[in-house]
């Protein structure tokens, strides 16, 4: 057995699987397209679910890939144990109907034996007890020793999630040990002592199980493999732990590096450093393929990796940021099979280093929010909702919750903690929605199952004479569609653009001497079909010839917004800098919208400097070019593709002269100057590092324009003002406003001090304590807070319970002197209880607190009770 790197291994396996005619596909991104099963890629299989159940028609019958995977399932195990790991590599070969266990298991023994050249001795191979088939071909086909060979339970080697496509499976294993295994029991022994490592296993798709439990034979069975490339580094490097391959040591070494702490010296430190190491490969890659870090579905599981190798740094001694100079060492490793992590690379540091700062900041506000809950709790337990609230909300890491509670002798309710986990996990299955067994919705244009191929003549002409092949609804095919019907139409050929790429789907008319029907919408179905969404006018629509017309007015302002779309992204990277990626656009008629990362709001100067690169290229009237090239063509050619997208092997290019080069399928003006004119409606953010602009073309720009100047000159009669002047006019108004305004905030600072004084009057004794309550009239809460503190400073010590009430509400404003906290009293529970009385409730820190209630007629009421509620505190 030769030493390989991970990277040679990679190679070797996908080359291997090239030459036995399989389609070697890129790895898909990490998340999924059409599946709300999954919040993440998490097996090779997973993004191909679409081919093995015949939903989409595969590029080839064989297909060979190395995917990117993560698993959070084992998060807690991840730095403890030799092998578990979020983020992975799974090697995979795939046949949809075509080969079967005949060949997949003389050529899995070639690969490992021959090309691998792992020791004979050294292989084990299991099989499900049932499948006398791949027994037979194990001794037939393949020269392993036949005592290596056994039978195991469906447990051990049998596939099947509920329902649907299942099967036995053949797992090929290494053998570390020495003892000699010659029984199932040895074998099962040896691998319990970890000694026998699982690093392929077969998957026999050859059944579909109904909801009986009854198995019945698939007509064309699949097969599907799965090899852990971490694991098979392992083997290939004679290392016990996946933290110890070279890609991994790499990485290990730059945390190393960076914490001043030596891996191996502190089996402590080393299950940090190796959380570190390996969160920063899945941040890497999430980032990389478009995640970003938030508080719910992958964007929570990004943030959780984020924060915890953060907090690992900590543990360590690290207090400063640092997590950018491990993942720099993790596209150092990956760039060479990955290298669109290091064309995303500026990207990528960014959004970590925000992030990375604002869980700092986290820190110290949940440190500040922690001691708050610490003050309000009675006796030796914590509670399990305020942990989880500093740990969901405010990404507070449960461990140094936990570690803070035990230096103050004070448990936490985990049962509680656990339950409100329970409760967040629900609302996240809840919130992904109810799936199929891929985990995809059908709806009605996915109704018609087989691939119908429809050529698309739309980037010439707008109208088709073409020949209507299938008919349906919502249920089923039919055979034809009577005047006011809905339903769907698919034809050989078609000038209507289907949605794709963010371009809505074109509307129009199709139309026959016996029908007339209009298209309601133009999408393509989950098995590539064009689909027209149709609504019938007149007649009865049925296969048969027709002809097919794109509503043009519609067509070309899309077209405008599609192009300008192209040109905003080349200008917002001029103006913002080359991070600046689009995360997501729509083109609609009457306007565009464009996602892209950036990660702060755009100032007015930079929007103006987009919107007049972008005006620039539409004044000088640019011809608008569409080429059809290989993709690495396109690559060399400098066009930009999306990170998102998959692309197949002839794509298109789209030109504006030099400034702009895309890959867009899309339809587009054949000149920039068609444009007309673009103007931005919006900018805003909408996500952490995602920001969003909202933009208007031709006729659309010139009505928000004309719009513009109406108001302006609704402005400019209200304030009595010419065009030369108006905004000096508006300018004095506003002046005017902040003097008045200026003297009325000084006419209050008087009436407050009165106030204080007419309360301070009324001062009570009780207890031994000094207490002013009662009723401020006609001020704001802000206001009664500032009136309670200036009667505080008057007694210096006591209790000051203040209430204010407006038409539809009260306020309530409690502060408490520090002497008098010590001695137990506590302003956010008494203003609990007093808000209680009016409908309300609040809470607070000890010494000062505010409330609301929504009963104003109580506030007598609530005040009255104030004695009593402090008496029971005392």
């Amino acid at each position: 057995m030769e030493k390989m790197t991970t990277n040679e291994i990679r190679k070797k396996y996908l080359t291997f699987f090239n030459e036995k005619a399989h389609l070697v596909m890129d790895s898909f991104p990490l998340v999924p397209k059409d599946d709300k099963s999954l919040l993440l890629i998490n097996a090779g299989m997973a993004p191909l679910k679409p081919y093995f159940t015949g939903v989409k028609v595969p590029p080839s019958k064989r297909v060979a890939t190395c995917q990117k995977c993560i698993r959070t399932g084992d998060i807690d195990n991840v730095g403890r144990t030799k092998r578990h790991a979020t983020f992975f590599e799974m090697l995979g070969n795939f046949s949809f109907g075509d080969y079967f266990k005949n060949e997949i298991i003389p050529w899995a023994w070639e690969f490992v034996t021959e090309e691998l050249k792992i020791d004979k001795s050294k292989l084990y191979a299991t099989v499900y007890l049932e499948d006398d088939e791949a027994f037979d071909l194990w001794k037939e086909k393949t020269d392993i020793d036949p005592t290596h060979i056994f039978r195991l339970g469906k447990e051990d080697n049998f596939w099947e999630i509920g329902v649907g496509p299942c099967g036995p499976c053949s797992e090929i294993h290494y053998y570390k040990g020495t003892d000699k295994i010659t029984t199932s029991e040895e074998f099962v022994a040896a691998s319990d002592r970890d000694e026998m490592t699982e690093f392929w296993n077969l998957v026999f798709t050859q059944f579909d199980k109904d909801e009986n439990g009854v198995y019945h034979p698939l007509a064309n069975p699949n097969i599907d493999t799965g090899m852990g490339l971490e694991r098979m580094a392992t083997i290939m490097q004679g290392v016990d732990s996946i933290f110890e391959i070279d890609i991994l040591k790499n990485i290990l070494g730059r945390v190393s590096e960076v914490t001043g702490r030596a891996y191996g010296e502190s089996k402590e430190a080393d299950v940090s450093m190796r959380i570190i190491a390996d969160h920063s490969k899945s941040i890497a890659f999430l980032i990389g393929d478009g995640v970003l870090p938030s508080n719910e579905g992958r964007g929570y599981v990004l943030r959780r990796l984020l924060r915890r190798a953060a907090r690992h740094g900590r543990v360590l001694g690290h207090e400063k940021q640092f997590l950018n100079r491990i993942v720099d060492a993790v596209m150092a490793s990956y760039g060479e099979a990955y290298p669109d992590l290091l064309e995303r690379r500026e990207y990528i540091e960014k959004i970590v280093d925000l992030e990375e700062k604002k869980f700092h900041e986290t820190l110290d506000a949940g440190m500040e929010l922690l001691i708050s809950f610490l003050n309000e709790t009675e006796g030796d337990v914590f509670s399990g909702e305020h942990a989880f609230k500093l740990y969901d909300t405010y990404g507070f890491p449960l461990e140094l919750t936990e570690e803070i509670l035990d230096e103050k002798g004070i448990k936490l309710d985990k049962e509680a903690f656990k339950k409100e986990m329970e409760s967040q996990r629900q609302r996240a299955r809840a919130a992904r929605g109810e799936s199929s067994y891929m985990g995809s919705e059908n709806t009605g244009v996915d109704v018609l199952q087989e691939e119908v191929v429809t050529a698309f003549t739309g980037y010439g002409s707008l109208t088709e004479e073409a020949e209507i092949l299938r008919v349906y609804d919502d249920e089923a095919l039919r055979e034809t569609l009577e005047e006011g019907q809905e339903g769907y139409v698919v034809s050989d050929r078609t000038p209507f653009y289907a949605e794709m790429g963010g371009q809505v789907g074109d509307v129009g008319v199709i139309s026959s001497d016996v029908f007339e029907a209009l298209v309601l919408d133009t999408r393509k179905s989950k098995n590539g079909n064009t689909v027209h969404k149709v609504v019938v006018k007149k007649g009865t629509l049925s296969p048969g010839a027709a002809l097919f017309t794109v509503e043009a007015n519609v067509r070309k302002s899309t077209e405008r917004n599609h192009t300008a779309t192209h040109l905003l992204h080349k200008a917002l990277k001029m103006v913002l800098g080359n991070h600046v990626n689009q995360a997501g656009s729509i083109v609609l008629p009457d306007k565009l919208r464009f996602d892209f990362n950036h990660f702060q709001p755009m100032t007015k100067d930079e929007l103006k400097k987009v919107e007049d690169i972008v005006n620039s290229e539409v004044l000088m009237a640019t011809p608008v070019i569409t080429e059809v090239m290989s993709m690495s063509e396109a690559k060399s050619s400098g066009a930009m593709a999306l990170f998102d997208e998959k692309y197949g092997e002839e794509v298109r290019v789209l030109s504006v002269g030099e400034f702009s080069k895309e890959l867009c399928g899309g339809t587009h003006v054949k000149n920039s100057g068609e444009i007309g004119l673009f103007r931005i409606t919006s900018e805003a953010g909408i996500a952490s590092g995602v920001r969003r602009i909202e933009a208007v073309t031709g006729f659309n720009a010139i009505r928000l324009m004309n719009e513009r100047e109406r108001m302006l000159d609704e402005v400019q009669e209200l304030v009595k003002a010419t065009k030369n002047d108006i905004v000096q006019k508006v300018a004095q108004h506003l002046q005017e406003e902040k003097t008045l305004q200026k003297e009325l905030d000084e006419i209050r600072k008087v009436q407050s001090l009165s106030f204080v004084d007419d309360l301070l009057a009324q001062k009570e004794v009780l207890e031994g304590m000094n207490l002013v309550r009662g009723e401020v009239f006609q001020v704001e809460a802000s206001e009664l807070r500032e009136i309670t503190e200036k009667v505080l400073d008057k007694l210096q010590s006591g209790v000051v319970v203040l209430g204010t009430k407006g038409e539809e509400k009260v306020s309530f404003s409690v502060m408490i002197s520090k002497d008098l906290v010590k001695k137990g009293l506590h302003a956010g529970k008494l203003i609990k209880d007093v808000a209680a009385i009016a409908g309300g409730g609040g809470g607070g820190r000890p010494d000062m607190a505010q409330a609301g209630g929504k009963n104003p007629e109580k506030l007598e009421e609530a005040l009255g009770k104030v004695s009593e509620l402090l008496q029971s505190m005392v």
